[in-house]
């Protein structure tokens, strides 16, 4: 019999939800039809990764200021009207997709000025961008074959709260609440949202803290003993005993503690009040998740919404499992979600064995059982509770319906708030009554924000479109402000480049207000340049400032925030002649009276560091398991000599729009390990390298400057309907013995063409494509930047009336240099356009870039230029000894250098820039022979070593 028979659950959950939750529903206000887009005023109070930084979460003050962080550890308010200031700037641990996540305000914060924040802390002698020990990042195995040799490196998590004095964030007056422990140095999913309800409790939600890549999109449950532990997502999510992969549920005292409400899921007063207490954890109210990353709350019903994240197969497999759908749930009661034995609508994960590569039986959703190893909780587990909305790639399925209102793309679910009309709020911003009861839900990589009527049983009764006029990258928190406003922070278009750069160029906070008349403009300010040594000669621009009622605007430049009016001109000039950070302030004013602030932040006396990450090439081609070499040139007016040991560089593992962080460095040269294949055909995988210096500062009063570079790699075969842009293309199902994740583009007639960024054709000779001709067939052409740009490469596709089988076709390529977009275009006149019935002249799988590619290290460095030379002869009894080491792709450093001078080894002097290294024997040499010998070996691993032999002369 199962620890947790479903009737004594039923029982369980009726009376959790009759004493935490009302259970008579109110009806929507109103039935009206939703307002139009041009009644909604979208207000930007931050842009830019100066004011916005790598966006995260957002919670709004009671005053309608808002705080928002930055994963890099920024804390920056934002106030209509006025701009943005950085509030703080906690020190954080920033590997893999760890850092400053969640934010919440106090329930009583007008009197505690308490502010709550989840954040992976550095730790004592641990670089905050440490790796982690070698081998951990790339899941190798162990050396030994002990798992001691494996572990992850512990680290944690923390939930703690700071108080907020004026606009500043008081970093001395933290106290810790809670830890959460965290493997560190292995990706990915930390979750990391922070929620009050309406009685004073703390929710909290994790990730499973588990890496996904190397389970073919399918669960990961890694039970191998000489694995890392961080493959099993059964020691997390389906622990009952461990605080990852949950909702937790706390109520913080006075004193810094806190206490655990009535009704979670396990200890006294909760749904399971007779568990083991030695194997749960009383914090956990719902677990069960892979990365609940998104909260909202109903503040009427009690009901808690999570935007969880699913697995990445894009199809089911018989021997696995279901593919990757992502889930909306909404929480009525403590409960397990399912994962990692079951997702969507509770379709069973086969239990597999990673050793052998074969599958076991189908979990069983209702008697859910964890018998990992590393499992230190109950061994059988609640049942597995079924999502209120679930989604793939293009199909919607909720209260028993499928639709395709959220369109096509990624899945990536941030569940927002549930908007609850006052009626005696006096507010002119504040949303209709329409919207009463109405949940907003947001979708990270498709760009959009629904909001969903909440039927009379709690059902979703309806989805509509929200504002989709508005100008909205990625969604990535929300929250109602005390005015009835919605407040948006937008992670911005750079979804991976952002993650170590600072954050993406268009991120920003947004507040959307509710309006009758006139709405507001909408400011942009940049200055070129944004930093230099005085006196420094800076223009202004408004470009992208608008009206959304085409109303004629004035403007006013604030140059150094005096609150003075410097300029009145739309785009304005101004010198800078003193050192210092100042912020230029642009207001914008309306016919109507309604005015917008932007500003541009311009340093003073340092200038931003010169990165350049020479390589791996934008765009160059990788296969899995490759190790390839990093070069990063640096340059600095004010620091002069680079220490490389500041060079930081990191590598993350992408998959359709977005990336997870991988592996860190430190160093101007070295090496990395492509995984092997962390993703199916069906998804688009590419790598991510990112390199980044910061400067020592400037003048006095200047402070220090970031500069970065990145590039992003393309695997060896590209499906071809993973393309970056189209015309004319359809993506259609197919099959062919050579896989492909079962989908092509077809429909191909004259002059449609498809396009992928970046590629840089170096190491290529010629394009593989994967084609099924049509009885006409056609001509690939193969183009740069522009679909009638440089043609570099072209093939005929002869046609079949009778064959359609799939074959590769070779496309000769001449490399061009540099990086590029590379379009495929398809001709032939004799296949027209045609829009009723389309026809097709081929259709594509996908392209293997054939060649070597980016080249793997295996060259050891050059020793030349040996001095004294070999067999010469010398008067001077103290000689300049030494020679120069040079390697073109992973580089030398002092480090990986040894001189030996008569069998003895000496110092050395080393010029990084030159590769000379150099000994002056500090005291005189015995006339005669003398031997010398120097070993080299470069980042990868590759070494070299000359001897040679000088006299010296009376």
């Amino acid at each position: 019999m199962p620890a947790f028979p479903p009737t004594r659950l039923g029982l369980a959950l009726a009376l959790t939800a009759g004493l935490l939750f009302p259970l008579t529903l109110t009806a929507p206000a109103s039935a009206e039809d939703p307002p139009p887009d041009s009644r909604f005023d979208q207000v930007t109070l931050a842009f830019g990764p100066s004011s916005a930084g790598e966006s995260i979460a957002l919670a709004v003050l009671p005053d309608g200021r808002a705080l928002h962080t930055s994963r890099d550890g920024r804390l920056f308010l934002s106030e209509e009207g006025v701009g943005t200031t950085l509030a703080g700037q906690i020190p954080v641990y920033r590997h893999d997709e760890e850092g400053l996540q969640g934010i919440a305000v106090a329930p009583d914060f007008t009197t505690s000025r308490w502010v709550y924040v989840m954040y992976a802390p550095e730790m004592p002698g641990v670089p905050a961008d440490d790796p982690a020990t070698p081998g951990v990042n790339e899941g190798d195995a162990p050396t030994d074959g002990t798992a001691a040799d494996f572990a992850p490196y512990e680290g944690k998590t923390l939930v703690s709260r700071f108080r907020l004095e004026g606009d500043t964030l008081d970093l001395g007056s933290e106290q810790v609440i809670l830890e959460i422990a965290a493997d560190r140095g292995l990706c990915c999913h930390v979750g990391g949202d922070l929620l009050f309800d309406e009685a004073g409790n703390l929710l909290i939600s994790t990730g499973d803290d588990t890496n996904p890549f190397e389970s073919d999109g399918y669960t990961p449950i890694d039970e191998r003993p000489t694995r890392n532990p961080g493959f099993d997502a059964q020691r997390t999510a389906s622990n009952t005993n461990d605080l990852r992969g949950k909702v937790l549920r706390i109520h913080p005292e006075p004193d810094g503690s806190y206490t655990i409400p009535a009704g979670n899921l396990f200890g006294p007063g909760g749904t399971y009040p007779d568990a083991d207490p030695t194997k749960v954890r009383p914090e956990i109210y719902a677990m069960g998740f892979r990365n609940p990353f998104r909260m909202g709350l109903d503040p009427e019903t009690g009901w808690l919404y999570v935007g969880e994240y699913g697995p990445d197969a894009a199809t089911a497999d018989a021997n696995r499992g279901p593919g990757g759908n992502v889930e909306v749930l909404q929480i009525r009661h403590p409960g397990n979600y399912g994962w990692p034995y079951c997702a969507g609508p509770n379709l069973p994960y086969r239990d597999y064995d990673f050793a052998t590569g074969t599958s076991g039986p189908a979990f069983d959703c209702a008697n859910p059982v964890n018998d990992s190893p590393r499992n230190t909780g109950l061994r059988e587990l609640p049942p597995a509770l079924t999502p209120w909305i679930w989604y793939d790639g293009g199909t919607v399925h909720y209260n028993g319906n499928s639709t395709d209102e959220f369109g096509t793309g990624s899945e990536s679910p941030m569940a927002g708030p549930v908007y609850r009309y006052d009626p005696d709020l006096v507010s002119d911003v504040k949303f209709p009554a329409y919207f009463d009861g109405h949940f907003f839900l947001g979708e990270w990589g498709r760009g959009w924000i629904k909001e969903i009527t909440v039927g009379a049983q709690g059902e979703p009764a309806a989805i509509r479109p929200f504002f989709d006029t508005a100008t909205i990258a990625a969604p990535m928190d929300f929250e109602f402000g005390p005015d009835g406003s919605l407040y948006v922070l937008d992670y911005g278009s750079a979804s991976y480049g952002g993650m170590y750069a600072g954050g993406s160029p268009d991120a920003a906070l947004y507040k959307i207000n509710y309006v009758e008349g006139s709405r507001t403009p909408s400011a942009r300010a940049s200055a070129t340049p944004t930093d230099g040594l005085a006196p420094l000669t800076v223009q202004f621009s408004s470009a992208g400032t608008t009206d959304p009622d085409g109303d004629a605007l004035t403007y006013a430049w604030d140059f150094d925030a005096d609150g003075t009016t410097d300029s009145t001109a739309a785009n304005a000039t101004h010198v800078y002649r003193t050192n210092g950070e100042f912020v230029a302030k642009l207001t914008v004013t309306d016919t109507a009276g309604k005015s917008a602030t932007a500003s541009a932040t311009v340093v003073v006396g340092n200038q931003r560091p010169s990165v350049e990450l020479l390589l791996p090439e934008d765009g160059g081609v990788f296969d899995y398991g490759d190790r390839l070499s990093f070069r990063v040139r640096v340059s600095d007016p004010q620091d002069g000599q680079i220490d490389c040991a500041r060079v930081r560089v990191d590598t993350a593992l992408g998959h359709n729009e977005h990336a997870h962080g991988d592996q860190s460095f430190t160093g101007c040269s070295g090496t990395f390990t492509v995984p092997t294949a962390w993703e199916p055909d069906t998804q688009s995988s590419f790598v991510a390298v990112t390199a980044t210096y910061t400067d020592n500062g400037g003048a006095e009063g200047a402070p220090a400057l970031t500069g970065a570079d990145s590039a992003v790699l393309q695997p060896r075969v590209k499906q071809a309907e993973h393309f970056s842009a189209q015309s004319g293309v359809a993506v259609v199902d197919i099959s062919d013995p050579a896989g492909g994740g079962g989908r092509a583009i077809g429909q191909l007639e004259d002059g449609d063409h498809a396009s992928y960024r970046p590629v840089n054709l170096t190491g290529i000779d010629r394009l593989g494509l994967r084609v099924s001709p049509g009885p006409q067939g056609g001509r690939v052409e193969v183009r740069l930047d522009a679909s009638d740009g440089p043609l570099v490469g072209s093939a005929t596709v002869p046609g079949s009336l009778t064959d359609a089988s799939w074959r590769t076709v070779q496309v000769p390529v001449d490399d061009p240099g540099g990086t590029h977009t590379l379009h495929l275009v398809f001709r032939n006149p004799l296949v027209p356009p045609n829009p009723v019935a389309p026809s097709s002249m081929m259709r594509v799988n996908f392209i293997e870039f054939v060649g070597i590619g980016l080249p793997a290290d295996t060259a050891p460095p050059t020793i030349t230029g040996l001095t004294p030379e070999d067999g010469s002869a010398t008067s001077s009894r103290q000689p300049t000894i030494g020679a120069t080491v040079q390697d073109a792709f992973s580089g030398v450093t002092a480090a990986g250098i040894a001189l030996y001078v008569d069998g003895r080894e000496v110092a050395i002097q080393h010029d990084p820039a030159t590769g000379r290294v150099s000994h002056t024997p500090p005291k005189r040499l015995a006339t005669g022979q003398h031997t010398v010998r120097i070993v080299a070996e470069d980042a990868a691993g590759n070494a070299a070593s000359r001897s040679w032999t000088f006299t010296v002369t009376r």
